[in-house]
This record gives structure tokens, sequence and C-alpha cells, in this order.
């Protein structure tokens, strides 16, 4: 085993279950957070962003403070998403292969709450839970939570925004002298305001390197593009990055839906997610990307949390994030552990004047993405077109009778003539669709 968590402070049996799951180095937060939960009595603000190792930096110490003697529940822990908090369920569980003696409950939404119901039944020391779901335990009084001694807000930032009832609902079922560990990647107003009400006053700030939170090891680039083009300069970047996995982000669950039908239509490997999806599918889509099923992941920024894939080289935004937090966010899926990465942001005209905003308030420079011209562009179309024949199941409804007519038709043509004679049928034909809605074009935007 490693000496480096022992020199923070953790114990035998938990650092055992990190040498199996071959975590030797702390990362830097892990390393700033780890002695201060063991050794303080103080809340923790903890700043750093996604991929960070931030459910180890707090995970291993609250595994080690709690008291395996005593089977009421300890701990509460908090994520904004479903996706999240089984992603922290089971990292925690993970780690204590080898304390068997702590019971650990997942509590999310999205899944039927009579078996959680069942199991809180049983004793349980820590809970992980999404807000709406935890404060309808309860109501249901299926969970008591008012004797805890620690509070863990995860990635607060998010539940400050969008769950911020629910969130208050459960701070005052818990105990004023409970401790809180609150890990962000931003600080806006609201993450100060919900300290500066609900932490103790001797709250210990903890920031990994700010200089280059959200953005390190991240190339940040932006493309200019007018409205009827951006779904082409789209699918064009995707061909440069045929085979690596990345994450598209949309504003709205409609964007969503439609540039999910669109990367579908032209047989791109992708899957969508957003709130409103049944939990089952959303499930099904994120097993396939984590698998590497699927290569492109369209979602809107809550539904994204809790996207633990270290192999994601690229972020699009496709609609500009509406605050800075989102795009450190949404940025911050790509370059984890490490790793290189690069968000591209897709913007109209009247949008670039933006950019300056985003690299003041966050200390990055985006650098202009060259654009593919026309002639490339059309060139990806036809290539796409091809792999949409290619991809095209048989009809097995068509009669003999046709297909022998047909191939009649095509019999004394070779391979490649046969692939001339299309491919010059397809250029013919999209050359006049596109004369026949220029007009149509040239008015709109007049």
């Amino acid at each position: 085993m490693s000496n480096h968590f022992a020199r923070l402070g953790i114990n035998e049996q938990l650092q055992k279950g990190l040498a199996e799951l071959q975590i030797v180095i702390p990362t830097g937060i892990q390393e700033k957070t780890i002695p201060v939960l063991l050794h303080q009595k103080d809340d923790v603000v903890a700043l750093a962003k996604t991929g960070t190792g931030k459910t180890a930096a707090f995970g291993l110490p609250l595994l080690q403070l709690i008291d395996v003697n005593n089977t009421e529940v300890q701990a509460v822990i908090l994520a904004p998403t479903r996706e999240l908090g089984q992603q922290i369920y089971e990292h925690l569980v993970s780690y204590a292969t080898h304390l068997p003696s702590i019971s650990i409950a997942s509590v999310c939404g999205g899944t039927p709450i009579k078996p959680q119901i069942e199991c809180l039944k049983k004793p349980t020391q820590i809970i992980v839970a999404t807000p709406g779901r935890l404060v309808d335990l309860i109501k249901r009084a299926a969970v008591n939570i008012k004797n805890i001694n620690y509070l863990v807000l995860d990635e607060a930032d998010e539940m400050v925004t969008a769950l911020k009832k629910g969130l208050a609902d459960i701070i005052k079922e818990t105990p004023k002298k409970r401790r809180t560990f609150l890990f962000t990647a931003t600080m806006p107003g609201s993450i100060k305001q919900l300290v500066q009400n609900n932490l103790s006053k001797s709250v210990v700030h903890i920031e990994e390197d700010m200089s280059n939170i959200g953005h390190q090891g991240i190339d940040h680039q932006y493309v200019v593009v007018e409205p009827i083009e951006k779904l082409d300069v789209l699918l064009h970047f995707l061909s440069t990055k045929d085979g690596e996995r990345g994450i598209i982000f949309c504003r709205t669950k409609a964007a969503v839906n439609k540039l999910a039908k669109n990367l579908a239509i032209n047989k791109i490997s992708s899957g969508a997610i957003h709130g409103s999806l049944m939990q089952g599918i959303r499930d099904r889509i994120m097993n396939q990307f984590r698998a590497g099923h699927i290569d492109v992941l369209v979602a809107t920024d809550l539904a994204a949390r809790g996207i633990d894939v270290k192999a994601i080289s690229y972020v699009v935004n496709y609609h500009l994030p509406e605050t800075f937090d989102t795009y450190v966010h949404r940025s911050g899926r790509t370059a984890r552990a490490g790793a290189k990465g690069f968000s591209l942001t897709i913007l109209q005209q009247d949008e670039v004047v933006d950019i300056n905003a985003f690299e003041s308030a966050l200390g990055i420079v985006f650098t202009p993405y060259k654009k593919a011209d026309a002639e490339s562009i059309e060139k990806n179309k036809t290539i796409l077109w091809a792999k949409k024949i290619f991809k095209t199941k048989p009809n097995r409804t068509i009669s003999e009778d046709l297909k022998n007519e047909i191939s009649t038709v095509f019999h004394h043509l070779t391979k490649e003539e046969l692939i001339e004679k299309v491919l010059a049928n397809y250029l013919n034909q999209n050359s006049i669709d596109t004369l026949k809605s220029t007009p149509s074009r040239k008015k709109k935007n007049s």
C-alpha cells in the first residue's frame, strides 16, 4: 500500500480499498481537504472543478468519521441529479470494501420509492440522496435526519439554483450542531448566501488552484455561423472527431430533442438526455455512452451532472450558456484526470460580443475555430449521405419482381460505374435543391 493517503490520516482499511482500486496518489483537492475534515471540527467550503476527485475528498474522511457502533443516520450527502448520486454511492461502497460494518443507502429520484423505504428500515449510517426524493421520504416519516452529524452538499451551485426549495427544507430538518461540507465548482452569490445563512462563522475555505479552475488543459475555441449553416458546421466538426467521445450542450429540452433527431438522421452515433426522459431511458443512454457504444451525448446542463467518463475529448456549446458558471461546468466535462480537452462554442454574429465577458469573468482565452469552407461542408454532407445508404436496412417488403426489374436496369454496370452514377445523381439533385432554396433564404434573411 502507498503511504500517500496514510500521511493524510486515512486509516488502513480505507487504504486497502484504495489500493484495490489502484488509487495511489491523492489529487490536489484531496491533499487539502482530507486532513481538515478528519482533524478539525469546523464546516468546510471546498471550491474545485469537476473531475478533480471531490468524491474521495469528502467520502474517505466521512467513512472514517462514522461511528460504527451507532446504527442511526449520521451523514447525508446531497447531489443535484440521480446520476451523480448513484456515482457517489458506488464510489463510497468501493472505498468501504474493508469496512463491512458501515451501511450506505442511495435514495435518489427516478426510481421506485417503496424499495427505498424498505431499505431505510434497516440500520443506515450514510444516505446519498437527491433533494426531492429525500424531502418525500422525510414527509413519509421513512427517514429521520434530525440527529445527523454531517451534511455534504456536492455540486452545491447546481442545487442552490435548480433545487433551492428542497435543499432549504432538508437543511431545516438537520441539527444546528452538524458539520457541513460544501463542494462547488463555482462561487456565485447564491452559494455565498447559502454559506452565510447555514454554515458556521468559523467555516474553513479550501480552494483548488483557482488560476486554472474550469479550463486547465482545455483548448477554448469559438466559431461564428449563420443560423442556416449551424447544423452543417456541427456535422463537419463531428466528422473530424470520428471515434472520439464528446458532449453537445443545448439550453432546452426541446433543442436537445431536435438536435438528437438530426444527428440520428445523419447516422451519427449519439444519444440524448434531459430531465423529462424516463429514468430508465436516461440510464440506458448513459450506460451506452460510458461503455463507448455511442460517441456523442446531447444533453441539457442539469442532466449532464454526474457523467464520470474520463475519455471525453471535447464538448460543444451548441447554444451559448446563459451564465459563466454554466460554462465552467460544461467545459469541465472534458480534460478530466489530467487529460487534454477541447471546448467549442458555436455562435451567431450577435453573440460574439459576449466572448469578451466570458474571458474576463473566467480568466480564459478563446481562439477562433477555423470554420470549414462551403466545399468541405458539401463534401462532408455527401459522405454522410453515403453512410446513410450504407447503414440503411434492406426493405424486405419489396417484391421480387420489382427487385428483378431494377436489377435488369443496372445489370450491365460495374460497381464503380454504379457508384459514379448514383453519386452524380445525388450531386445534381442536391444542386437543384440548393438553387430552389436560395431565394427563400434571402427573403427570410432580409
